[in-house]
């Protein structure tokens, strides 16, 4: 869906989001998340990479507070836009910069993640935004390694951090990270979705650096794709 000078709108739970080009259609881990956010009453919400912004206007929405980021200016201006747009914007703060650098010593209730995670051969790598979207790194772990390591500082006491999760990462590595990390883990939810165009494409190499590289013999049509918590006592 690339924008050719018209508009483009996706809807959902009546939230009117507009997607200037395909990069930022919310996909099937971001709706996951959506239906799975651990809320309560009162808690503060970090939408971290938020993209278009889904998940924050859905938790400004509840009348939670929500402050969104992400490092591409342009898909800032967009979620800011999508605020407005869903009637969020005196609750919904908009930030520009790389994961937690824009919330220096502010600290929240919820963060919540659908960050890239397909793993990526060395020779495909690029720096572009678009390309970022869906470049995990060699084995997928290089933007959640760096949120599980990093969300501690950023969690009020009680806090979480609930993110997704292909299963073929290696759901006991991840319950692994999120305790040295000195976070207690659970799962919050798994559904199983079609296995992505680039994972199809990249599937020699997802089997190479897969823990559990039996979830992907043959010619796979789904994967498994969870939702995790790591809770900060």
């Amino acid at each position: 869906m690339p924008d050719r000078g018209g508009v483009h709108f996706f809807l959902y739970e009546d939230c009117l989001i507009r997607v200037p080009t395909d990069d930022l259609v919310p996909k099937f881990g971001c709706l996951l998340l959506a239906r799975n956010l651990p809320l309560r009453p009162g808690d503060v919400l970090l939408d971290l990479g938020a993209g278009a912004g889904l998940i924050g206007i859905l938790a400004a929405r509840r009348g939670h507070r929500v402050v969104a980021t992400d490092a591409v200016p342009a898909y800032v201006e967009c979620l800011r836009a999508n605020a407005l747009l869903n009637g969020v914007g005196k609750h919904l703060a908009t930030r520009t910069g790389d994961l937690f650098e824009p919330v220096r010593g502010e600290t929240f209730d919820v963060i919540a993640a659908n960050p890239p995670q397909l793993p990526t051969p060395p020779d495909r790598e690029w720096n572009d935004p678009r390309s970022g979207i869906d470049n995990g790194g060699p084995d997928g772990w290089l933007l959640l390694d760096r949120i599980i390591r990093e969300c501690p500082s950023f969690l009020k006491p009680g806090g979480r951090l609930v993110f997704t999760l292909f299963g073929f990462l290696g759901v006991e590595q991840a319950l692994e990270r999120l305790r040295a990390a000195g976070l207690q883990p659970s799962i919050v939810a798994r559904d199983d979705q079609s296995l992505p165009r680039l994972a199809r494409e990249r599937l020699e190499h997802i089997r190479s650096v897969s823990p559990d590289s039996t979830r992907l013999e043959g010619r796979p049509s789904t994967c498994e794709r969870l939702v995790v918590c790591g809770h900060k006592e």
